[in-house]
């Protein structure tokens, strides 16, 4: 679909956000609401303060429970019959899902499942994106990017379990929606960056937080190398995904990469020396205390959504750190929440409507 048709696709339509708390589903969920579109979301609760969601005072409505249950998530259908879901309720903490396994599995891919369920049951449901991560992917380690027709893996826990969460897409999709039913694509983006992420063990809040209270922040991987991209170039390949689908495009059916230029695939130290550039504030230091595994490197190739979904990013590394740490900036020093306007500058430069 034609990037100019977003408002067209969206205008009028009941929309589905579970995991809207969250830093990208709030994001997302700002997003859709600019473009008229009828929004719920289902999450639990946010679990930072501040957080996204609460500052943006969305029009929604916001559903607060746990995808863990299938009881909350089928409520949630009956009541707001959407006919496009997107859903990004999930535990998204690597570190966390060395200390909790138990409970990243059953968010990860029994929630997932959960929503697939509800979509069977929902007969207004036409166009489901279930988002993912690119850590779902058997990483090698290699230097070139990750196709969607790759193997599927995971060392940690998170990893795994949103490689189990393609597989059940992929199987909800072969099994009951192949003659009928949603369309199901599953999206996997990069490492995501952007104002209002309070998330823990993310480089840029832990590097906003650090400096908030006069601290140094300890790097545990400075070598490590991530394809970085601001949240709205991920969501606006999410947006044209769905609009296809939800136009009943079948050959949308399927798994999609949204992530950076390969100029944007830089290290975590490169990333540092760029956001002190905009901040000079910013400090930090390197630790030499063993930690869990993490992959060194990890890069996904989106050559399929360009050359289908016209789909490209918009901004570089450089504008999506300037626009990242501009909104940290701003929101610490007067209270003042950018979000609208980083919609509408980034929709002005991708030739979409905010």
């Amino acid at each position: 679909m034609d990037i100019n048709g977003l408002a067209r696709a969206f205008d009028g339509r009941r929309v589905l956000v579970t995991g809207h708390t969250g830093f990208k589903g709030s994001w997302l969920s700002l997003w859709l609401t600019r473009l008229g579109a009828t929004v719920g979301g289902l999450a639990l609760p946010p679990e930072t303060q501040p957080h996204h969601f609460g500052l943006l005072d969305l029009p929604m409505e916001s559903l607060l429970d746990d995808i863990r249950q299938p009881e909350p998530v089928a409520d949630a259908f009956a009541r707001l019959r959407p006919e496009v879901v997107f859903h990004l309720a999930a535990q998204p903490l690597v570190r966390r899902s060395y200390r909790e396994p138990v409970a990243t599995f059953a968010a990860n891919v029994m929630g997932t499942v959960h929503v697939l369920e509800a979509c069977r049951a929902c007969p207004d449901t036409r166009a489901v994106v279930v988002v993912t991560s690119d850590k779902c992917y058997a990483n090698r380690e290699w230097p070139w990017g990750y196709r969607e027709i790759d193997p599927l893996g995971g060392h940690d826990p998170y990893s795994a379990s949103k490689a189990a969460a393609e597989l059940a897409a992929a199987s909800y999709r072969a099994t009951f929606f192949e003659n009928g039913g949603p369309l199901v694509a599953t999206a996997r983006g990069g490492n995501v960056i952007g104002g209002g992420d309070w998330s823990e063990d993310r480089l840029l809040p832990d590097l906003v937080r650090a400096m908030a209270t006069g601290a140094s922040l300890e790097i545990r991987s400075p070598a490590a190398r991530r394809p970085w991209q601001h949240v709205l170039d991920c969501l606006h390949g999410y947006l044209l995904l769905a609009a296809g689908l939800a136009a009943g495009d079948r050959r949308l059916a399927d798994a999609w990469n949204f992530g950076p230029d390969p100029s944007a695939n830089a290290t975590v130290s490169e990333v540092l020396e760029k956001a002190a550039a905009h901040w000079p504030a910013l400090r930090w230091h390197t630790t030499t205390t063993p930690q869990p595994h993490e992959a060194t490197s990890l890069y996904i190739d989106s050559a399929k959504a360009r050359a289908v979904l016209g789909w490209r990013p918009v901004w570089d590394l450089d504008a999506a750190l300037g626009r990242t740490i501009t909104w940290y900036r701003d929101f610490l020093t007067t209270g003042q929440v950018s979000s609208a306007a980083q919609v509408e500058a980034f929709a002005a430069a991708a030739g979409a409507p905010s």
